[in-house]
């Protein structure tokens, strides 16, 4: 009864859904493209088995590549089927994986339009990133017997007290699935509070991504032409958090001092640029070139290339945790030894957070007055800048090997012999 007067919503929404696709389509136009695929629709299909991987947008597609390549490694003869739900996510997995796999919107959670995903790829098992969790997806998969495996789950608090509100409709979903791979003690504990089996706990996915040795490369080649200079990077920032660190930084005047500023979404490039215009700084856009000697913000307005500035600064302040926002991953800053600074709101990345933290990898800050006075403190104390990169360096080795456990558990939990 759940699930029907949860469909019963969906329908009763599904003006909306046109109506929010039509508005994201006015700085993305990208979101009018594929539609067919939101409802279930599809082109030809594959003559090749698929292993379906969805990995809603940007950050989950590239956690998934190391699981990915060692899906393909263990099933060679199957084709990857990797789904997500934006476009951003889409063309990340273009970028990673080329045509290598095939690549598709998952369709809106319609029992209708998951019928017709199924029944038109007919995956040997699926692989959910994260906590993607779909009632009516789940249950037809398991009315069609395709197993349904969540990697790399994590489930904060917050989010487990939202699905709590919901669990005549949630714990049938969960208690679905073939097996799940939770990232941390405190994340498995809550998913099995909400009605999930066969936990395991695998560590983070995102641990074991390599930094791709192009971007790095790209990031010396920056570094070198630019000169110097310190530079500081304001990483995956979101609404709200670029006014209160431009003004905090234009009353501190540190002359001489870049900062590069790489917002979360594209859609909010041209905003953001105009926003720093208006707050008296003088800016060059990546897209236009590299910054020169006056320049004082430079705006990365480019997709894939966030490993190239972790590379180019010398340390970095992790957007979405300046605001209630919950923080983005610090691992990938990590991985390319840049130190860390990380605002009071990381509930999505609370474990991964604490960790860095308590290696010397990252430094909590309240404020925004804080975070430029943290700044300050570290580019005139080299050599402290420098026990907090070797720290991030090790913090990321420490952790990695959650691909090898994540792969044997859907392995136990995919094979037809034990369902």
């Amino acid at each position: 009864m759940a699930r029907l007067l949860y469909s019963l919503l969906l329908y009763l929404f599904a003006p909306l859904i046109w109506l929010r696709l039509a508005w994201r389509a006015r700085k993305q136009p990208e979101y009018l493209q594929n539609l067919p695929e939101r409802w279930g629709f599809y082109p030809a299909k594959s003559a090749e088995p698929l292993i379906w991987v969805h990995a809603v947008s940007v950050g989950e597609t590239r956690a998934a590549q190391p699981l990915i390549n060692a899906l393909r490694a263990h099933w060679p003869k199957h084709r990857i089927l990797l789904t997500c739900m934006t476009p951003t996510g889409r063309a990340t997995g273009f970028e990673v994986y080329g045509v290598s796999v095939t690549q598709a919107y998952l369709p809106y959670d319609y029992p209708g339009a998951v019928d017709r995903f199924l029944k038109h790829f007919s995956p040997q098992f699926g692989v959910l990133m994260e906590t993607e969790i779909w009632p009516n997806l789940l249950a037809t998969a398991q009315r069609k017997k395709t197993p349904v495996v969540l990697a790399n789950a994590r489930l904060s608090e917050r989010s487990a007290r939202g699905y709590a509100r919901f669990s005549s409709l949630v714990r049938p979903a969960f208690a679905s699935l073939a097996g799940i791979a939770a990232q941390t003690r405190e994340d498995a504990d809550r998913l099995s509070a909400l009605g999930a089996v066969n936990i395991e706990i695998c560590g983070n996915l995102k641990f074991d991504v390599t930094p791709a040795p192009e971007k790095i490369a790209l990031g010396m080649s920056w570094r070198e032409k630019i000169g110097n200079r310190p530079i500081w990077l304001a990483a995956s920032t979101r609404e709200g958090e670029e006014e209160i660190l431009l003004k905090a930084w234009k009353d501190a005047g540190l002359a001489g001092t870049l900062l590069v500023l790489v917002p979360r979404h594209p859609q909010r490039f041209d905003e953001i640029h105009r926003l720093i215009d208006q707050s008296g700084f003088s800016c060059v856009r990546r897209s236009t070139g590299l910054p020169e000697a006056d320049t004082q913000v430079w705006l990365g307005d480019s997709m894939g290339e966030m490993v190239a500035y972790y590379q180019l600064a010398d340390l970095a302040f992790i957007g979405g945790s300046l605001l209630p926002l919950g923080g983005q991953n610090l691992i990938e800053a990590a991985a390319c030894c840049c130190p860390v600074l990380i605002g009071p709101h990381t509930f999505n990345f609370q474990q991964a957070t604490g960790d860095a933290i308590e290696a010397g990898a990252a430094r909590r800050i309240q404020d925004a007055e804080e975070l430029v006075s943290c700044i300050e403190h570290l580019l005139n104390n080299r050599a402290e800048l420098q026990t907090m990169a070797d720290a991030a360096l090790g913090f990321s080795s420490a952790h990695r090997g959650a691909t090898q456990r994540t792969l044997a558990l859907i392995a136990r939990s995919t094979d037809p012999a034990r369902h």
